[in-house]
């Protein structure tokens, strides 16, 4: 396998002072970091840098040795109109504390306006430090950091301040980044010198025209974003002896691939907050929560293995209907049963994940089939009985294998790195891929080392395959003149996205972000006095309960072989309109909030998160901002009336039988709001269950879907696209299990396509 190679810098003039910087710009924050040297004949121990950083970056850091642990590092935020900043130096992963002997002095030009702050600034002394030093003549690997979270004391350049929220590494070429003596004293004073030429810094904003002859490493297969579909399509097409490269644009995850963000009390192992299957709820209440996309306004999983990294891991094998004509799938992906067999045989299911084979925390589970049975659900292992998903009801089922999260990176990843025709490559941003009309001829990178400008080149009939889930390959599709006007004017606007678009006669109009649907979820809290609420996850990340925490580390057994859903039912219902849909509930110990009249016992509560599931008939859309950033334009619930009126019918069913049960009691919401009020006022920010689908929806023409039959981008010769964003509707359960059955399909489909590599 192929190492990461990063992302190089590049020259670039600062307008405001005229100083030819070498340096990066991060594509995710649009921070971007500079330095310029004197000539290297000089032996100088000094250099000039700035950081010019959006105003929601509070404060921003850079590593001269590409390491947090004994590097020089400087630190800088804005204080009302002014820059703060510090040299720091760290023997540990612990607050980095000022470090005596450079010099920084902020220069003229440094500056802090509504939208941005730029520190411009001489840094003496800095090229050496107590354990390394700059080479003056190399490429070395520098690192940034950045945060949201303010600093404790911001007029205090000696202040503390919690860990970043996000870090990345590029490759500055220093060698290029000497100037002449005379240049370089003017700019150390704060003067400016008339500048021969300018040059963009290297970044996911790199000039490049979208019909550039692509030349370097080419490859038969580029595959964006690692995440189930990306990486189950590269395990396939390089079993197959094709030569592929994988291209994620965040890093590692569990510690077999190289992750090391674990909670204090693993210490000593290799297991990550992605590994300990118990530690999914404390992915939405970490401040330091780097592994989600900072620019897509939903969750999104920027790392490898995506979604599956940071989800709860519900797996649940496809139905017939997941995968029929009436769910929106052409009739050539019907048979699904091969492929479904194919990924059961490499990640099967289990819904009792402990090593030792028992389940924990199992009260709620107890108490929602006491409420259940009275209503005729039967009791069934899930996904033994795919097909039965009408008043049923069994443990929840995971692909966390022996005691840690499996899924995808866990399997197919593992087979893929072995092989020689494979590469993987992460901190990897894809903007667009690089087109002739039709014909794709690579994809534009922020990695320079990857080909000229960041180019990767296709061999000859290569292909592109987009994987950057439901967003994001929207994303890359409207900076590539793929999708509707609007989207494409909204890059059009953008100076440095619009340089990479192909002319406008070589627009492609597709329904690019369009039939987007999710499921509306409804929280129901209740108490009963024999649930163990787990503190409601609080502690699981700083302090856990002693005797658990210990017990997973002896064996990955226990409550943090698990995670937090323990039961899921289904029913369903014939709406108004005749049409059939379901409702799916999940339950776990804990509530993300309770909002009742009630007294109630805080460590007994419990939730059933009601989805309504197959069937939706309501639709949104999603887009982009001036900015770039992914987000909903349409809300995608409720837009059929029918749908919420066969969910608050549905919940009310559900209800019926809580007098069967001594001790339950609902509290959310309590007896003096009916559910339809409740229903109707529920805070629209809430209903969001993050399991997008549509945006790119496979379909019988263009004017219905993005892509055809095969998963090829319609209006091109070579694209194609395979992640949830071609699933035309939503499947019966949490949809990874039939997002992963369809990547296998969709892998088989592109193999067979004749006029390939």
């Amino acid at each position: 396998m192929g190492f990461t190679v990063l992302a190089q810098s590049a020259s670039y003039t600062d307008p405001d002072n005229s100083i030819v910087f070498q340096g990066y710009t991060d594509p995710v924050h649009s921070v971007t970091y500079g330095v310029v040297f004197p000539p290297l004949a000089s032996n100088s121990t000094e250099f000039i840098g700035e950081i010019v950083a959006p105003i929601a970056n509070a404060w921003v850091g850079l590593t001269l040795g590409g390491a947090m642990i004994d590097s020089l590092l400087l630190v800088a935020w804005p204080n009302g109109n002014s820059i703060v900043s510090s040299p720091r130096y760290a023997s540990d992963y612990v607050q980095p504390v000022w470090y005596s002997g450079p010099t920084l002095t902020t220069l003229p030009s440094s500056k802090v306006n509504a939208t941005h702050w730029k520190w411009v600034f001489r840094c003496q002394n800095c090229t050496v430090w107590n354990g390394g030093s700059i080479d003056l003549s190399g490429a070395p690997t520098w690192a940034w950091a950045v945060s949201t979270v303010p600093v404790v004391t911001p007029s205090d350049a000696n202040s503390t301040f919690v860990e970043h929220t996000d870090f990345g590494f590029w490759g500055e070429i220093v060698a290029n980044a000497h100037a002449s003596a005379s240049d370089y004293s003017t700019w150390a004073s704060g003067g400016t010198v008339t500048p021969t030429s300018t040059t963009s810094v290297a970044s996911s904003t790199t000039s490049s025209s979208a019909t550039s002859t692509a030349t370097g490493t080419p490859y038969d297969y580029v595959i964006v974003g690692a995440g189930p579909g990306g990486i189950i399509t590269a395990d396939r097409l390089s079993q197959a002896g094709k030569k592929v490269l994988l291209l994620e644009r965040g890093g590692p995850s569990t510690g077999e691939t190289g992750g090391t963000d674990n909670a204090g009390w693993c210490n000593g192992t290799e297991v990550t907050k992605f590994d300990v299957p118990g530690l999914f709820e404390s992915m939405f209440t970490d401040p330091n929560s780097w592994y989600w996309c900072k620019d897509i306004t939903v969750f999104a999983g920027c790392l490898l293995g995506g979604g599956t990294s940071i989800n709860g891991a519900l797996y649940w094998l496809p139905t017939d209907s997941d995968f029929s004509t009436a769910n929106g799938w052409p009739s050539a992906w019907v048979n699904h049963q091969p492929y479904t067999a194919m990924l059961s045989a490499r990640l099967p299911s289990t819904d009792h994940p402990s090593t030792d084979g028992q389940r924990y925390l199992e009260q709620s589970a107890t108490v929602v089939a006491q409420l259940l049975a009275p209503q005729g659900y039967r009791n069934i292992t899930i996904n033994s009985d795919t097909n039965s998903k009408d008043s049923v009801y069994g443990n929840s089922a995971f692909d966390f294998i022996d005691g840690k999260r499996g899924g995808p990176v866990a399997t197919y990843f593992q087979t893929a790195k072995a092989r020689s025709n494979f590469v993987y490559k992460d901190y990897v941003m894809v903007s667009n891929v690089v087109r002739n009309g039709s014909t794709i001829t690579g994809v534009q990178t922020n990695d320079t080392s990857l080909g000229p400008n960041g180019i990767v080149p296709l061999t000859k009939n290569g292909r592109v395959i987009l994987s950057a889930g439901s967003y994001g390959s929207p994303r890359i599709l409207f900076q590539s003149g793929i999708g509707p006007a609007d989207m494409i004017a909204v890059v059009a606007g953008n100076a440095a996205a619009a340089a990479r678009l192909p002319t406008p006669a070589n627009y492609i109009n597709l329904p690019v972000g369009e039939n987007v649907s999710d499921n509306p979820s409804i929280n129901l809290v209740f108490t009963h006095p024999t649930i163990d609420a787990y503190d409601n996850w609080a502690d699981v990340w700083t302090d856990p309960r002693v005797a658990d925490a210990n017990q997973y580390l002896k064996d990955q057994s226990g409550v943090f072989a698990g995670a937090s859903p323990k039961l899921n039912f289904w029913r369903s219902y014939t709406g108004t309109d005749n049409k059939q849909r379901h409702i799916q509930g999940t339950v776990r110990p804990g509530a993300a909030s309770v909002n009742t009249t009630y007294p109630y016992n805080a460590s007994e509560i419990f939730t059933i998160t009601t989805y309504l599931s197959q069937g939706i008939t309501s639709r949104g859309r999603i887009g982009i901002n001036a900015a770039l950033t992914g987000l909903p334009l349409v809300n995608p619930w409720f837009t059929d009336p029918v749908d919420k009126s066969t969910l608050i019918t549905a919940i009310n069913d559900l209800l019926t039988t809580v007098g069967d049960v001594p001790g339950l009691t609902l509290i959310t919401p309590d007896n003096k709001t009916t559910i339809a009020d409740y229903v109707n006022n529920y805070d629209p920010g809430t209903l969001d269950s993050n399991h997008w689908v549509g945006s790119n929806s496979i379909g019988a023409d263009s004017t219905v879907g993005v892509v055809d039959v095969n998963t090829k981008v319609f209006g091109t010769d070579n694209l194609f696209i395979v992640d949830a964003s071609i699933i035309p509707a939503l499947p019966m359960g949490n949809p990874h299990g039939a997002l992963m059955s369809m990547a296998e399909q969709a892998a088989a489909k592109i193999l067979a396509l004749a006029g390939g590599p």
